[in-house]
Protein backbone atom coordinates (compact mmCIF):
# COMPACT_ATOMS: atom_id res chain seq x y z
CA UNK A 1 0.00 0.00 0.00
CA UNK A 2 1.20 3.50 -0.82
CA UNK A 3 2.68 5.24 2.23
CA UNK A 4 0.17 8.08 2.02
CA UNK A 5 -2.75 5.66 1.67
CA UNK A 6 -1.55 3.82 4.76
CA UNK A 7 -2.73 6.75 6.87
CA UNK A 8 -5.26 8.57 4.68
CA UNK A 9 -7.53 5.53 4.29
CA UNK A 10 -7.77 4.84 8.05
CA UNK A 11 -8.20 8.57 8.72
CA UNK A 12 -11.00 8.80 6.16
CA UNK A 13 -12.65 5.71 7.63
CA UNK A 14 -12.52 7.35 11.05
CA UNK A 15 -14.11 10.50 9.64
CA UNK A 16 -17.00 8.58 8.06
CA UNK A 17 -17.53 6.55 11.23
CA UNK A 18 -17.60 9.80 13.23
CA UNK A 19 -20.28 11.18 10.92
CA UNK A 20 -22.27 7.99 11.43
CA UNK A 21 -21.93 8.27 15.21
CA UNK A 22 -23.20 11.85 15.10
CA UNK A 23 -26.20 10.55 13.16
CA UNK A 24 -26.91 8.13 16.01
CA UNK A 25 -26.64 10.97 18.53
CA UNK A 26 -29.11 12.97 16.44
CA UNK A 27 -31.52 10.00 16.38
CA UNK A 28 -31.38 9.87 20.17
CA UNK A 29 -32.13 13.60 20.40
CA UNK A 30 -34.92 13.15 17.87
CA UNK A 31 -36.60 10.38 19.84
CA UNK A 32 -36.62 12.45 23.03
CA UNK A 33 -38.02 15.49 21.28
CA UNK A 34 -40.64 13.46 19.43
CA UNK A 35 -41.92 12.13 22.76
CA UNK A 36 -42.06 15.70 24.04
CA UNK A 37 -43.98 16.86 20.97
CA UNK A 38 -46.51 14.06 21.32
CA UNK A 39 -47.02 14.96 24.97
CA UNK A 40 -47.83 18.51 23.87
CA UNK A 41 -50.39 17.37 21.31
CA UNK A 42 -48.31 17.23 18.10
CA UNK A 43 -49.22 14.35 15.80
CA UNK A 44 -46.78 12.25 13.74
CA UNK A 45 -47.29 12.26 9.97
CA UNK A 46 -47.06 9.06 7.89
CA UNK A 47 -43.98 9.06 5.65
CA UNK A 48 -43.65 6.65 2.74
CA UNK A 49 -40.03 7.53 2.02
CA UNK A 50 -38.48 7.73 5.48
CA UNK A 51 -36.98 4.22 5.31
CA UNK A 52 -35.54 4.99 1.86
CA UNK A 53 -33.85 8.07 3.32
CA UNK A 54 -32.34 6.09 6.19
CA UNK A 55 -31.08 3.36 3.85
CA UNK A 56 -29.65 5.95 1.46
CA UNK A 57 -27.74 7.77 4.19
CA UNK A 58 -26.30 4.51 5.52
CA UNK A 59 -25.48 3.44 1.96
CA UNK A 60 -23.55 6.63 1.25
CA UNK A 61 -21.50 6.23 4.43
CA UNK A 62 -20.73 2.55 3.77
CA UNK A 63 -20.19 3.15 0.05
CA UNK A 64 -17.70 5.93 0.76
CA UNK A 65 -15.53 3.65 2.87
CA UNK A 66 -15.83 0.69 0.49
CA UNK A 67 -15.01 2.71 -2.62
CA UNK A 68 -12.06 4.44 -0.98
CA UNK A 69 -10.49 1.14 0.11
CA UNK A 70 -11.31 -0.84 -3.04
CA UNK A 71 -10.05 1.77 -5.50
CA UNK A 72 -7.19 3.04 -3.31
CA UNK A 73 -7.19 6.35 -5.17
CA UNK A 74 -4.63 8.82 -3.84
CA UNK A 75 -6.00 11.84 -2.03
CA UNK A 76 -6.11 15.04 -4.08
CA UNK A 77 -5.17 17.68 -1.49
CA UNK A 78 -7.17 20.56 -3.01
CA UNK A 79 -10.29 18.42 -3.38
CA UNK A 80 -9.94 16.83 0.06
CA UNK A 81 -9.49 20.23 1.71
CA UNK A 82 -12.50 21.70 -0.10
CA UNK A 83 -14.67 18.67 0.68
CA UNK A 84 -13.62 18.67 4.34
CA UNK A 85 -14.47 22.35 4.63
CA UNK A 86 -17.93 21.67 3.16
CA UNK A 87 -18.51 18.73 5.53
CA UNK A 88 -17.53 20.89 8.49
CA UNK A 89 -19.67 23.83 7.36
CA UNK A 90 -22.66 21.55 6.72
CA UNK A 91 -22.32 20.00 10.17
CA UNK A 92 -22.26 23.44 11.79
CA UNK A 93 -25.37 24.43 9.83
CA UNK A 94 -27.19 21.25 10.88
CA UNK A 95 -26.41 21.78 14.56
CA UNK A 96 -27.50 25.41 14.20
CA UNK A 97 -30.80 24.10 12.85
CA UNK A 98 -31.17 21.66 15.76
CA UNK A 99 -30.46 24.40 18.30
CA UNK A 100 -32.82 26.85 16.57
CA UNK A 101 -35.75 24.45 16.28
CA UNK A 102 -35.33 23.31 19.87
CA UNK A 103 -38.23 21.04 20.87
CA UNK A 104 -39.63 21.14 17.31
CA UNK A 105 -36.63 19.34 15.80
CA UNK A 106 -36.67 15.63 15.01
CA UNK A 107 -35.94 13.45 12.02
CA UNK A 108 -39.57 12.64 11.28
CA UNK A 109 -42.35 14.91 10.12
CA UNK A 110 -44.56 16.08 12.99
CA UNK A 111 -47.62 18.33 12.84
CA UNK A 112 -46.26 20.65 15.53
CA UNK A 113 -47.10 24.10 14.16
CA UNK A 114 -49.78 24.55 16.82
CA UNK A 115 -46.81 25.07 19.13
CA UNK A 116 -45.58 28.01 17.06
CA UNK A 117 -43.62 28.73 13.87
CA UNK A 118 -39.82 28.98 14.16
CA UNK A 119 -38.48 31.90 12.11
CA UNK A 120 -35.11 32.55 13.75
CA UNK A 121 -31.58 31.30 13.10
CA UNK A 122 -31.11 29.98 9.56
CA UNK A 123 -34.89 30.07 9.09
CA UNK A 124 -34.61 33.84 8.75
CA UNK A 125 -33.27 33.20 5.25
CA UNK A 126 -34.61 29.90 3.88
CA UNK A 127 -37.34 27.36 4.58
CA UNK A 128 -35.21 24.19 4.56
CA UNK A 129 -31.67 24.81 5.84
CA UNK A 130 -31.48 21.32 7.32
CA UNK A 131 -31.87 19.66 3.94
CA UNK A 132 -29.18 21.92 2.49
CA UNK A 133 -26.82 20.82 5.28
CA UNK A 134 -27.53 17.11 4.91
CA UNK A 135 -27.26 17.14 1.11
CA UNK A 136 -23.98 19.08 1.07
CA UNK A 137 -22.46 16.92 3.80
CA UNK A 138 -23.29 13.60 2.12
CA UNK A 139 -22.20 14.88 -1.30
CA UNK A 140 -18.88 16.23 -0.04
CA UNK A 141 -17.96 13.42 2.36
CA UNK A 142 -17.17 10.77 -0.30
CA UNK A 143 -15.05 13.30 -2.20
CA UNK A 144 -12.63 13.67 0.71
CA UNK A 145 -11.00 10.43 -0.45
CA UNK A 146 -12.01 10.32 -4.09
CA UNK A 147 -15.14 8.16 -3.82
CA UNK A 148 -16.57 9.77 -6.94
CA UNK A 149 -19.04 7.01 -7.83
CA UNK A 150 -20.59 7.12 -4.36
CA UNK A 151 -20.77 10.92 -4.51
CA UNK A 152 -22.48 11.00 -7.93
CA UNK A 153 -24.88 8.08 -7.44
CA UNK A 154 -25.59 8.97 -3.84
CA UNK A 155 -26.15 12.62 -4.72
CA UNK A 156 -28.58 11.74 -7.52
CA UNK A 157 -30.53 9.35 -5.29
CA UNK A 158 -30.50 11.92 -2.50
CA UNK A 159 -32.08 14.54 -4.76
CA UNK A 160 -34.97 12.17 -5.49
CA UNK A 161 -35.47 11.21 -1.83
CA UNK A 162 -35.34 14.83 -0.68
CA UNK A 163 -37.88 15.85 -3.32
CA UNK A 164 -40.35 13.29 -1.90
CA UNK A 165 -39.58 14.25 1.68
CA UNK A 166 -39.93 17.98 1.12
CA UNK A 167 -43.18 17.53 -0.78
CA UNK A 168 -44.66 15.57 2.14
CA UNK A 169 -43.33 18.04 4.70
CA UNK A 170 -44.59 21.12 2.90
CA UNK A 171 -48.07 19.63 2.64
CA UNK A 172 -48.15 19.78 6.45
CA UNK A 173 -46.39 23.13 6.79
CA UNK A 174 -48.39 25.08 4.21
CA UNK A 175 -51.67 23.87 5.68
CA UNK A 176 -50.95 26.29 8.54
CA UNK A 177 -51.83 29.96 7.80
CA UNK A 178 -49.17 31.29 10.22
CA UNK A 179 -46.46 29.28 8.46
CA UNK A 180 -47.62 30.42 5.01
CA UNK A 181 -47.54 34.04 6.12
CA UNK A 182 -44.11 34.00 7.77
CA UNK A 183 -42.21 31.40 5.73
CA UNK A 184 -44.03 31.13 2.40
CA UNK A 185 -42.25 34.10 0.76
CA UNK A 186 -38.79 32.76 1.66
CA UNK A 187 -36.79 30.60 -0.77
CA UNK A 188 -36.48 26.89 -0.08
CA UNK A 189 -32.71 26.44 -0.05
CA UNK A 190 -30.55 29.42 -1.09
CA UNK A 191 -30.96 32.79 0.64
CA UNK A 192 -31.60 35.86 -1.42
CA UNK A 193 -28.78 38.39 -1.46
CA UNK A 194 -30.80 40.79 0.65
CA UNK A 195 -32.50 38.23 2.87
CA UNK A 196 -33.07 39.60 6.31
CA UNK A 197 -32.66 43.26 5.21
CA UNK A 198 -35.02 45.46 7.26
CA UNK A 199 -36.55 46.94 4.10
CA UNK A 200 -37.37 43.52 2.49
Amino acid sequence: MDLNLSWTLPAFTGLVVAVGLFRLIELNISQRRRRGLRARGAAPVAEKHFLAMVVLHAGILCGSIAEAWLTARPVMPWLAATALALVFAASLLRWWVIATLGPHWNVKIMASLSLGVVTGGPYRFVRHPNYVAVFVELLALPLVHGAYVTAVLGGAAHLWVLAQRIRAEEEVLFADPAYRASMGPKPRFLPRLLAGHPHD
